[in-house]
């Protein structure tokens, strides 16, 4: 088996959704399988509840990852946080898998002394992003976590109250390039990317406004290995293979 050989301190490595190539995603297990190896951060997704609470979970919906299908916005926390996951194999079963609170995640990335790369799910309103920033302050993670969101909404108010806050904003789809490029500049934001859109001529593109290139979600030695040569300054993948 080829294995990813890296003779730079970049790229540095992003477990997505802690290693959910191993674990399932987004759970305290798939946090504490990345936590103990030799990953730079973690990334999750953080979504508001019913109630105005925190939970980590990736879709709109719980049904790809558990047997019942509850909309999570339409969902008290306590609803959410009493269901049991399934594992990899699609079972249901380990006591373990639930959906971590936005507090549980923070904490295992400090135990294992991981950056926290916490995606911003859905727009959200500007009090539940300071709630979150208050969440992770009090945690003492404030400075080991880079926020990066689909919604730009979301990052201009990151930008706004944390000015020197490491921020990337998330692109995928057939994005106008140029205008990816003013969001950069105008906000101050790093880009996150889906690695299929990027090529070297781009990498170059946003470090010549002196950013920064996260992709995602890359899986493959040989996709690693090239985009590493062209630069990039991280790699977020589920497990390079």
């Amino acid at each position: 088996m080829d294995t990813l050989r890296l003779t730079a301190p970049k790229p540095r490595m992003i477990a997505h959704r802690g290693l959910s190539g191993i674990e399932m995603e987004n759970t305290c297990s798939a946090f504490v399988a990345a936590g103990n190896r030799s990953y730079f951060g973690i990334e999750t997704d953080v979504h508001v509840t019913k109630d105005g609470q925190f939970i980590i979970i990736h879709d709109d919906t719980t049904r790809r990852v558990a047997l019942d299908d509850l909309r999570v916005e339409e969902s008290t926390y306590e609803t959410l946080r009493s269901m049991r996951l399934l594992d990899k194999d699609g079972k249901r079963g380990r006591k373990d898998l639930g959906l971590p609170s936005l507090r549980e995640y923070i904490q295992i990335c400090k135990k294992y002394e991981k950056v926290s790369v916490l995606e911003l799910k859905n727009p959200m309103q500007p009090e539940q992003i300071d709630r979150i920033i208050d969440i992770i302050r009090e945690e003492g993670w404030l400075e080991h976590t880079i926020f990066i969101s689909f919604a730009l909404s979301n990052m201009i108010h990151v930008r706004q109250v944390l000015p020197q806050q490491k921020a990337q904003y998330l692109i995928e789809g057939n994005p106008d390039w140029q205008e990816v490029l003013n969001a950069l500049t105008t906000y101050s934001l790093d880009l996150d990317i889906h690695w299929q859109l990027m090529n070297e001529q781009r990498v170059r593109d946003v470090h010549a406004l002196g950013k920064e290139v996260n992709v995602w979600t890359v899986n493959s030695v040989e996709d690693a290995q090239r985009l590493a040569q062209w630069g990039v300054d991280y790699i977020t993948t589920n497990i390079i293979e």
